[in-house]
């Protein structure tokens, strides 16, 4: 096994853990893969704007939380960014 294929193999396993992480929070957010790969992609681009994030490590979710008023559970998301640097203009 060439060297190569190592580094593929690692590749294919991210890409493929990134692919269950859109598929669970689709699932919980009840829309679409795609939609929430868009608004994933939003948040980042709009993020780097201002912060350098370590995008391999963003962590984004969809949890139900309780609304104190009136006890219904609603979702909410939540997000991770790890910040590597800020962006001074």
């Amino acid at each position: 096994m060439s060297l190569l294929n190592v580094f593929k193999a690692n590749q294919s396993g991210s890409i493929a853990k990134d692919r269950l992480k859109v598929v669970l929070f689709s699932d919980r957010a009840t829309c679409s893969g795609d939609l929430v790969e868009r608004m994933r992609r939003d948040i980042i681009n709009v993020m780097s704007k201002y912060i350098d994030i370590d995008e391999t490590a963003l962590d984004i979710e969809i949890k139900h939380t309780s609304v104190e008023e009136t006890g219904d559970k609603v979702p909410s998301l939540q997000a991770s960014i790890p910040i590597r640097n800020l962006k001074v203009k």
